[in-house]
């Protein structure tokens, strides 16, 4: 298999353990967009230390003005997905809203064919299209039930859709001049300074003394954050943007898996064949990345 699909699989497939770390945070008397802030600062301090370590050089800007790039994927990414995604959840429910979010491909591709120019070919097209009809099934969107739609959570699930697209987009361009270990660095670290005005440090503060806290706490910053995006943002180096967007809908999968066989939720028929068609859509893109693009090169030859 391509090794940038790859990363990207196993990128997604670790943003997919999130909720088993977000639940005992739940637990332990933190809100949501609590959580958000505790993760991006714990995200931050980890690739800050060991960026430090490793390769403190690259901590540097080219230029003042690429803050620009850190400010998409660190504000109107991580923190403006997070915040419409849980209140997509508090009009609606987490299914809806989980759905809605996955609808993150479609704009990636959208925008990649506009700003990127990227090919949208037929292979690509089928995959989204078997890729969100797979998630609808897992998360129970498909079958159609009108009495769970709300305007008000359509409009924020398709900005928490628009949000996660973002992390691609603006990655695209900050790749051009930093690594993707640097890229994860600055977007957490522009993410924690942006939440930290809004978190409750008089009323939780003597909570994050406890160890338990601590654990989940560091847990949710370094594997499905810090590392997973490290490796995300690696695999994106290697691919196309669009392409990188349909096989991080993997996630949804993972956590599926994590929710049946962690916290004995149910599972039907109908997710295991949303499941079935994402893996689908995972292996069409695999199997057949640029068959439009040879078909077009071999046209025109002929025709020479």
């Amino acid at each position: 298999m391509n090794r940038a699909f790859i990363f990207i699989i196993i990128g997604a497939a670790l943003w997919g353990t999130i909720g088993w770390y977000v639940k005992n945070l739940y637990t332990l008397g933190f809100t949501p967009m609590e959580v958000v802030t505790l993760r991006a600062w714990t995200s931050a301090m980890i690739l800050i230390i060991y960026q430090l370590i490793t390769a403190p050089k690259q901590l540097k800007l080219h230029n003042k003005s690429d803050i620009r790039y850190f400010l998409g994927t660190g504000i109107l990414s991580i923190i403006f997905f997070n915040f419409c995604m849980f209140k997509a959840i508090e009009l609606s429910t987490l299914p809806m809203a989980t759905a809605l979010l996955y609808t993150a491909p479609a704009f990636v591709t959208i925008i990649s064919f506009f700003v990127f120019k990227e090919p949208l070919t037929r292979i690509k097209i089928g995959a989204l299209l078997i890729t969100l009809i797979g998630t609808g099934l897992v998360v129970g969107l498909i079958p159609f039930n009108i009495e769970v739609i709300q305007i008000g959570s359509i409009i924020f699930g398709l900005g928490s859709g628009i949000g996660f697209a973002f992390y691609s987009i603006f990655s695209k361009f900050a790749l051009e001049k930093y690594t993707s270990l640097t890229i994860t660095t600055y977007t957490f670290i522009v993410a924690a300074l942006a939440l930290t005005p809004f978190f409750p440090y008089h009323t939780k503060l003597h909570i994050l003394a406890d160890p338990t806290v601590l654990f989940y706490a560091f847990g949710l910053g370094f594997l499905p954050t810090a590392i997973a995006y490290i490796i995300y943002t690696y695999g994106l180096n290697q691919t196309e943007a669009s392409s990188a967007s349909i096989l991080s809908t993997v996630e949804p999968v993972v956590a599926t898996l994590i929710g049946i066989f962690i916290f004995q939720e149910a599972f039907s028929l109908i997710q295991a064949l949303g499941m079935a068609c994402i893996i689908g859509a995972v292996i069409l893109i695999q199997l057949y990345p640029g068959s439009d693009k040879e078909e077009l090169s071999s046209h025109i030859v002929e025709n020479e």
